[in-house]
């Protein structure tokens, strides 16, 4: 490899570094021994080679494709079109024969169509997503995509590719498999349109601006109160591998925290062969005992995607307790442990089970902390022993309700460890109806915005 080659390698590395992607000396070593032997005009082999070699965990894929577009672009400058799209009398694309081509080349086998469909992309960014802006010309992924409209392309991709056969109703294309493949298709068209503006936008401005909006940030680094239902499906992929190091953490601490206290007798005793210096201590016997854990969750709003990653991350971990009890709550609070006590294999399910049946909102439907802290005390308090933990969830968010800060006193009186977890950044506590200040006086309130906060909290928190 030419050193002007290593360099940009090592700088393209540097990058997935900072974006939070673990890559050790011998990955890099290894993705420059495979650009030696890799064609580097065959982007997609490329792509594979370097994602194979820098790469451990899969989630992270799509920061990694983001990242290696910015720096190992098709080309620069506007590309030489030599196919046109079909046009209106005007001059301009005739957007729904448009759809038409598209659907016919995005039908036709990728070996074969490539190149027609990369200028049709091309061409489709450079006239329906061009727009001008304060600093000049501009490309919009957005403005080109809402042109196009890749959703409603679905239906003329799958009856394209099923010619003239006929599906279920008669109708072309109407299979499962028809429908799943031009879905797919279609969502590969929009992420074309998505590159093809960011490189134009990187031409223009530089790949660091661009990098800093158009790479999304690592799943497990993604705001829970912000997370769209895409994210929230990447960020619930997170959970099971999270736990599963977590379990091993929890284990190794509990082995050595219960390793008995010292025994005087057996000590002073022992220490008679030597004189009675006491070079050896003697322990009791442990006696190991699985916590209690009592949770509370607030599943109103944003606030219950937060409580249902938990929720699987706790329950994921559960063998590391004698019992779990959950509590949820939007302004009374009812005890939900046996939606979730038949396993995992259905929990966004059980979630929404227990939202719709449990009798968790009965008063104006607003997050009430007050009134559900008020009620735990006056239904559920006995619940809390000196054996087990409190883990409270939620914003704290009392939309100017009584907050009962002394009910909480109390439940943290009661019980042996209590901790709250916030999905909010802690420089919004206090802030507004918010009345998390206040209720951090009595517990220890923690900062838990995403995957990675939420794991480093548990795994230091959770008793043992």
């Amino acid at each position: 490899m030419t050193t002007p080659l290593v360099a940009h390698l090592t700088d393209f590395v540097d990058e997935l570094r900072r974006r939070g992607i673990v890559v050790g000396p011998s990955a890099l070593i290894d993705a420059a021994s495979a650009m030696e032997v890799l064609d580097l005009l065959e982007r997609s082999r490329l792509r594979e080679g370097l994602a194979t070699t820098l790469l451990v965990d899969n989630s992270h894929r799509g920061v990694f494709d983001r990242v290696f577009d910015l720096w190992f672009p098709v080309g620069a400058g506007m590309r030489t079109i030599t196919e046109d799209l079909p046009r209106d009398e005007d001059g301009n694309l005739d957007v729904e024969a448009v759809r038409d081509a598209l659907a016919e080349m995005l039908a036709d086998d990728p070996a074969a169509g490539d190149g027609r469909l990369e200028q049709a992309i091309a061409m489709i960014v450079d006239e329906l997503g061009r727009y001008g802006s304060t600093k000049g010309e501009a490309f919009s992924a957005y403005q080109a995509i809402s042109a196009v409209s890749p959703q409603t392309l679905i239906a003329k991709i799958a009856a394209a590719m099923a010619g003239d056969g006929e599906g279920d109703a008669g109708r072309p294309g109407t299979e499962p498999l028809y429908r799943q493949a031009a879905r797919q298709k279609a969502a590969d068209l929009r992420a074309a349109i998505e590159r093809e503006t960011q490189r134009r936008m990187a031409d223009r401005n530089g790949r660091d601006k661009v990098g800093a909006y158009a790479v999304p940030p690592l799943p497990e680094n993604v705001n829970f109160l912000s997370a769209g239902a895409k994210e929230q499906v990447e960020i619930r992929k997170t959970i099971e591998p999270l736990a599963r190091l977590l379990a091993a953490k929890l284990e190794t601490r509990r082995r050595r925290a219960h390793r008995g206290a010292v025994d005087v007798r057996k000590t002073l005793r022992a220490s008679m062969s030597t004189g009675g210096v006491p070079i050896e201590l003697s322990h009791r016997k442990p006696r190991p005992g699985r916590p209690e854990l009592i949770i509370i969750c607030d599943v109103s709003g944003s606030v219950a995607g937060f409580s249902q990653f938990t929720l699987r991350l706790v329950y994921a971990l559960r063998q590391q307790f004698s019992k779990v009890r959950v509590f949820a709550f939007v302004d009374t609070v009812d005890e939900v442990t046996e939606f979730f006590d038949h396993g995992e294999e259905d929990f966004g399910a059980a979630m929404h089970h227990m939202i719709s049946t449990a009798r968790i909102s009965t008063r104006d439907g607003h997050s009430d902390y007050g009134n559900m802290l008020a009620g735990f005390v006056g239904d559920y308090a006995e619940t809390l022993t000196h054996r087990g933990a409190l883990l409270v969830l939620g914003d704290g968010r009392n939309n100017y309700h009584d907050a009962h800060v002394d009910a909480l006193a109390e439940l943290v009186e009661r019980a042996r460890h209590a901790y709250w977890l916030n999905p909010e950044a802690k420089e919004h506590w206090g802030t507004g109806d918010s009345a998390a200040t206040d209720y951090a006086e009595v517990i220890d309130m923690f900062e838990c915005r995403n995957a990675t906060q939420l794991g480093t909290v548990i795994a230091d928190l959770l008793p043992i």
